[in-house]
């Protein structure tokens, strides 16, 4: 450590600048100036003092008179800080005739710093892990919904479920709207069976029933909340299992699989559009209040991706389709799809959350994945009835 750490400064060669002896005689506590009066360069030449060995106050110095010594910190229980040799605590300790010195210097100019380096565009995401994820889920989707409908429709419920407890879960977290997460886990499920088995007067009386169990449920606790907490069951039965039960009753057509595989691939081939066009080229913002990322490019992106997919779904994998009702069928997709990323944003900026949960890497939670997919649902499921019939 040099000098200049001390406090003192940087030895030149003179040691101009150290106190010297006043006219009172030795300052109490202070060490002798040393080697500071043998320079040739010093400007005070008076003799130098005698310094008593004993201390000036004699006897051993326990009291606060020797603390002269030591600094004062030392006395509170605290780590004693280390002085310059020569320095005082106070301009008034100085001795006469003394050069102050500067105890705080002048910090030198800052050198000039490199320009940053330009960063990267960032996707926003870990794509490996994204990319993985979606292959997984993807054949798991394919194989049940080509093996066996039934458990393509098990496989519906499940993920209905866990939606169901991801958004009643970062209501409570968030807002402190406890909607009753049990009748809407089981209701939920039914109205996704009820939706395959019987098409849509089932799943309407499932919706109904749900609903009612909610409000009854509720009423086993204290009224304080009643109505934001049966508001928001009422809100989660028909935001999660309601939608998704749309996609039970697209299985149920002769070409219920092909439908099924059709609404997915449009649905996941409108959100890859957008975001390969948007993070490529997007610069003028779609909905910044909403959603800070996505642009009108990114629409355009999603659009135009959709109807070249749906073109060429409808042609090849649904039964008496034409490639005219595939653009179309791709727009209301795009559209859709676009309006259901909005509105969940819409709900996690209102919670203060960035994902509805983690159980996906990459992708954030189940919710996450299914904003796109709830509200295409009915929109692909009603097209198809009018353009080929309920099959």
């Amino acid at each position: 450590m040099n000098d200049s750490s001390w406090g003192a400064p940087p030895h030149t060669g003179s040691h101009t600048g150290y106190w010297g002896p006043s006219d009172q005689g030795p300052v109490q506590g202070a060490a002798p100036a040393g080697p500071a009066y043998d320079a040739p360069e010093a400007q005070h030449t008076r003799p130098m003092p005698i310094v008593p060995d004993v201390p000036a106050y004699g006897g051993n110095q326990d009291d606060d008179r020797g603390a002269a010594r030591l600094s004062g910190p030392s006395f509170r229980n605290e780590t004693p800080q280390a002085q310059p040799y020569g320095s005082y605590d106070t301009p008034q300790a100085q001795p006469h005739g003394a050069v102050p010195q500067n105890q705080n210097p002048e910090p030198m100019p800052d050198a000039p710093q490199p320009a940053p380096a330009p960063q990267k565009k960032s996707a926003g995401r870990d794509l490996s892990a994204a990319i993985g994820v979606g292959v997984g889920l993807g054949v798991v989707i394919v194989a049940s919904l080509f093996i066996v409908k039934a458990v393509f429709v098990g496989v519906v419920a499940v993920a209905v479920v866990v939606g169901l407890w991801e958004l009643t879960k970062r209501l409570e977290e968030r807002k402190g709207i406890k909607a009753p997460v049990v009748p809407l886990a089981i209701g939920g499920a039914a109205m996704v069976v009820a939706g395959y088995v019987s098409g849509a007067d089932g799943a309407w009386v499932a919706m109904a029933l749900t609903s009612l169990a909610v409000l009854v449920w509720r009423m086993t606790q204290p009224p304080e909340g009643y109505l934001k907490d049966v508001t928001a069951g009422v809100f989660a039965a028909f935001y999660v299992p309601f939608l998704a039960t749309f996609v039970a009753m697209m299985l149920r057509a002769d070409d219920g699989p092909w439908r099924v595989l059709t609404f997915l691939l449009l649905t996941v081939v409108s959100d890859t559009g957008a975001y390969a066009v948007g993070w490529r080229f997007g610069k003028h913002k779609l909905a910044p209040r909403i959603s800070p990322g996505k642009t009108r490019e990114g629409l355009l992106g999603a659009i135009t991706f959709a109807m070249v997919a749906g073109a060429l779904c409808a042609q090849f994998l649904i039964d008496d389709g034409t490639w005219w009702q595939g653009l179309l069928l791709g727009l209301a997709v795009a559209a859709s799809a676009t309006l259901g990323d909005l509105g969940e944003s819409m709900i996690k900026r209102d919670l203060g959350i960035k994902d509805m949960g983690t159980l996906l890497p990459g992708h954030g939670g189940i919710m996450d994945r299914l904003d796109s997919l709830l509200p295409t649902a009915p929109v692909v499921w009603l097209l198809l009835v009018i353009f080929v019939g309920a099959g």
